[in-house]
C-alpha cells in the first residue's frame, strides 16, 4: 500500500537480504575488506560476527553477487545445532555430493569433488556457514579437517563463518586452538552510527525511486536510530511500519511523533511474543531482565575463567623462579 501511495518501485525496507540495497557503512566496508583480504589468501577461515540483524547476510549476498561463477563454486549452509557427521552431510549436499553412507564415504566424496574442481581449472570452492555459533566444537573441528584437503601446495576449500557474538567465544576455546590458528581475518559488525542511520534510510529509499516525498522531519531519523540501536534489521522493521502509517494518514512528512508512536506500537504488539534468537529481547533490542542477566553472568564467567588462567600462569612463573633461585643458591654453596 505505501509503495503505491508514495510511488516507490519496490519495498525499501524488506526484511529479506538484498545485495542491491547494500549500504557501505564504515563497519560494513571494513568487514567487506576483511572478506576480500581473506579470499585473496585462498585458504583458511574468515570469521564475521555481529548481533542479530547487523547485516551479516546482506554483506555475504553482496560478496556473492560480485564473485565470478566461473571462478568460484559457492556452497552455503545455515546451521542449527548439528553434530560433526550431520554437518558433513550438509556440506556434501551443498557441493552436490551424495550425502548417504558412512563418514568415510562422505569425506572421500567431498575430497574427490574438491580435487576434481581443482583439476578442471582455477575454480575455487568456497563454503559459507551461517549461524555458525550453533555448531558444536566437534562440528567446527570437522570443518578444520576439511581445510586440510590440498592439491600440491594449494588448499582446495576456504570457509567463511558467520555468527552471533558468542561465536568468537567458542572459537577462543582452548579445544579449538588449531582452528583458531587458521583464521586469516575476523571482524565484528556493530550498529550504525546516528549519521549512518540517516544515510542508510535515505540510501534504501532512493534505491527504489524515492524523490524526497515523503520527507523525514528533522529529528525523526534520530528517533529511528535510538529505537533500533543502529541495527539494519531493526531499522527496516521500524521504518517499514512508519511508511505504512504515513500512507494510511496520507502524510507528506514523517514526523518524530509518528516514529515514537510506531515504535511503541511495535513494542506492545510484538515484544512479548518473540521466539528464537529474539526471545527475551524487546522488538528494538533492549534485553529483558532474564536475558540481560544471562548475558551478564556469561560475561562474568568468561572473566573469571580468564583470571583463573592468569593466576595459574603466575603460579607457574613463580614456581619456576623459586626453582631457579634454589638452583643458584645450591651452586654458590
Amino acid at each position: 500500500m505505501h509503495i503505491d501511495h508514495y510511488r516507490l518501485r519496490e519495498h525499501p525496507f524488506q526484511m529479506t537480504p538484498d545485495a542491491r540495497l547494500f549500504y557501505p557503512s564504515s563497519g560494513h566496508s571494513r568487514a567487506y575488506a576483511h572478506l576480500t583480504y581473506g579470499l585473496a589468501q585462498r585458504e583458511g577461515f574468515v570469521v564475521v560476527t555481529g548481533e542479530v540483524g547487523a547485516g551479516k547476510t546482506t554483506l555475504i549476498e553482496r560478496l556473492c553477487s560480485e564473485l565470478d561463477p566461473s571462478a568460484f563454486m559457492v556452497a552455503r549452509i545455515a546451521t542449527t545445532q548439528v553434530g560433526g557427521d550431520d554437518l558433513l552431510r550438509l556440506v556434501a549436499d551443498a557441493f552436490g555430493v551424495p550425502a548417504e553412507g558412512s563418514k568415510a564415504s562422505l569425506l572421500r566424496g567431498i575430497s574427490e569433488t574438491l580435487r576434481a574442481g581443482a583439476r578442471e581449472g582455477e575454480r575455487r570452492h568456497l563454503l559459507i556457514v551461517d549461524e555458525a555459533q550453533a555448531l558444536a566444537p566437534a562440528a567446527l573441528e570437522e570443518l578444520r579437517m576439511l581445510s586440510n584437503v590440498t592439491e600440491g601446495p594449494r588448499a582446495l576449500l576456504q570457509t567463511l563463518l558467520l555468527g552471533q557474538p558468542q561465536l568468537r567465544r567458542i572459537i577462543a576455546s582452548p579445544d579449538l586452538d588449531q582452528l583458531r590458528q587458521r583464521v586469516l581475518a575476523s571482524y565484528h559488525l556493530g550498529g550504525l552510527t546516528r549519521d549512518e542511520t540517516h544515510a542508510y534510510v535515505e540510501h534504501r529509499m532512493r534505491a527504489v525511486g524515492w524523490d524526497g516525498w515523503p520527507s523525514w522531519e528533522s529529528g525523526a531519523l534520530d528517533v529511528v536510530h535510538r529505537h533500533s540501536a543502529g541495527l539494519p534489521r531493526r531499522i527496516n522493521r521500524l521504518c517499514s511500519r512508519v511508511l505504512l502509517g504515513g500512507a494510511l494518514e496520507e502524510a507528506d512528512v514523517l514526523t518524530v511523533p509518528m516514529v515514537e508512536a510506531t515504535a511503541l506500537e511495535l513494542e506492545e504488539d510484538l515484544g512479548a511474543g518473540l521466539e528464537g534468537d529474539d526471545a527475551g529481547r524487546s522488538v528494538f533490542g533492549r534485553p529483558s531482565r532474564p536475558r540481560a542477566l544471562e548475558e551478564t553472568l556469561g560475561d562474568l564467567a568468561d572473566r573469571v575463567e580468564a583470571l583463573e588462567r592468569l593466576t595459574s600462569q603466575r603460579e607457574r612463573v613463580f614456581n619456576q623462579l623459586m626453582s631457579f633461585f634454589s638452583e643458584m643458591q645450591g651452586r654458590h654453596r
